[in-house]
């Protein structure tokens, strides 16, 4: 899709559909005469057009299809609500054909970085909407779709006004692909996206993106640097684990090394532990941490963020064979920590832990990791929020902030010395999988606090927010969460 943005009014544009947003009790955009555009004016007039949040209304004038878009009050519109405009409105556009699509930037008020704001979020929108997977589709099923007279995606976006909010336009572009691209990762099957095989990407996106290095071990590799966590979850698997580590560093860096680091187990059976049958096809979602992880790296370096940046993920499968680990075995961390694995189906938090330790070791100053952990934080929070746990407060802060800025938003669980007691194990330093069922979000962050020394650190925990987040922009299936947010945070810190 070519994304652009135009000072030139929408109906001056090449698009063939117009889409303009209407916000209660104000009149929309008028020319320069005062005049607001016949189409949406007789909409209006009609009552076929609402201005309540949502409502949309479309009709044909001027060689162009003109559809409205309900904005609601002003006082309540927000950059996400943009995003679920903008995400009815693409919806409402592919039912109708549109190849070419122009967004008349909404007045935000706030001044230019509202509109800056705003402006990006139709762009994230419209994109994330107009994703679909069909990788694996025979060619005589796509065949059929393309014999459709509707075009399956859009040509263009124009971004119409709005101020000063062309770079915007074309950050938010960069940003929404790479998001996008994280979802391809995640909608891929097991038996095709193997560690190997995102190793590979990660290597490719390396030697395309200029000032992006690539690193890669394998299981020898993996074994020579002590990491007895990750080996013991890999060892069941004669898929060839990974651990990627990539590392950029724009000009003019600001602020602390940032630390990325992302759990991607890219088939989880569970282990001997083994997860019930029904719904673990779903468990190829659990690499989505390290496919978030490896796309915000992969977009921050496209931006030209000044930022220091380290990211290490954690690349395996998890099966029961005649080599895999066994509940009660003893395991030796890259920090010299001793674990029990008392259920193998909690191998993400062995992942992440000498992930975790390796990054400390490289120097990351600041550590974000990513993990689909646990299924109590979707009791917890349900879909809506992603678990946050964290030793720091100003690193919790920027991820806060930076969530509420991209819609990817955060609820603060607490650490507690007496949740460390609950991970205590009885024939080793750590249980990786307490009996008691307390917790099991926090228990989970606990555990990994252990790994981190005194290492400013948070844990998300997106096990909810992965797949079927359910927001208009994205729906079921893949979210590519935390893309948006890592990029975010990045330049939270650039920007100080």
């Amino acid at each position: 899709m070519n994304v652009s943005w135009t000072a030139d009014p929408p109906e001056a544009t090449e698009a063939d559909t117009v889409v303009v947003g209407l916000f209660e009790g104000e009149e929309p955009r008028a020319d320069a005469g005062g005049r607001v555009p016949d189409p949406v004016g007789e909409l209006l007039s009609s009552g076929e057009a609402q201005r309540s949040f949502k409502a949309l209304a479309l009709t044909h004038a001027e060689g162009k299809r003109w559809l409205t878009v309900g904005l609601g009050a002003r006082k309540d519109f927000t950059p996400e609500r943009a995003r679920v405009a903008a995400a009815l409105a693409r919806e409402r556009t592919r039912e109708i054909s549109t190849r070419v699509l122009c967004w008349e930037v909404p007045a935000a008020g706030g001044g230019d970085d509202a509109s800056a704001a705003v402006a990006g979020a139709l762009v994230e929108g419209t994109i994330l909407a107009d994703y679909s997977f069909d990788l694996h589709k025979s060619k005589s099923a796509k065949a059929g779709r393309e014999g459709d007279s509707k075009p399956k995606h859009l040509d263009g976006l124009i971004v119409s006004g709005g101020g000063p909010v062309e770079s915007a336009v074309a950050d938010a572009a960069i940003v929404a692909a790479a998001v996008n691209a994280a979802r391809d990762l995640q909608n891929r099957p097991g038996n095709d996206l193997t560690p190997t095989a995102l190793a590979d990407y990660a290597r490719a996106l390396g030697e395309e993106i200029d000032g992006l290095q690539v690193e890669v071990e394998g299981r020898a590799g993996i074994e020579g640097l002590g990491m007895g966590a990750f080996t013991a979850v890999a060892q069941g698997s004669e898929q060839e684990p990974a651990l990627i580590v990539l590392r950029y560093e724009g000009g003019e860096a600001k602020g602390p090394l940032l630390g990325f680091v992302g759990k991607a187990v890219t088939f989880d059976s569970g282990g001997i532990s083994l997860k019930p049958g029904p719904k673990m096809a779903e468990m190829k979602f659990d690499m989505s941490g390290g496919a978030a992880v490896v796309e915000a790296v992969a977009a921050i370096a496209r931006l030209r963020l000044p930022v220091k940046l380290l990211a290490v993920v954690g690349a395996t499968e998890n099966l029961p064979d005649g080599r895999a680990v066994k509940p009660g075995d003893i395991v030796t961390a890259k920090n010299g920590k001793t674990i029990e694995i008392n259920n193998t189906d909690a191998e993400g938090r062995l992942v992440l832990a000498d992930c975790l330790c390796h990054a400390v070791s490289l120097g990351a100053e600041r550590i974000v990791d990513l993990a689909t952990l646990t299924g109590a934080v979707i009791i917890a929070l349900g879909s809506t929020y992603a678990g946050l746990m964290s030793n720091d407060e100003d690193l919790t802060e920027h991820l806060t902030a930076a969530g509420e800025r991209t819609g990817e938003i955060l609820w603060r669980l607490p650490l507690h010395p007496e949740y460390d007691e609950l991970v205590a194990g009885k024939y080793a330093d750590l249980d990786n999988a307490p009996e008691a069922r307390k917790a099991g979000t926090i228990m989970g962050a606990s555990f990994l606090q252990n790994f981190v020394s005194e290492t400013p650190w948070a844990h998300l925990d997106i096990a909810g927010s992965a797949w079927d987040l359910g927001r208009a922009y994205v729906g079921k299936g893949a979210s590519g969460y935390g893309v948006r947010l890592l990029v975010e945070l990045a330049r939270s810190y650039s920007a100080e």
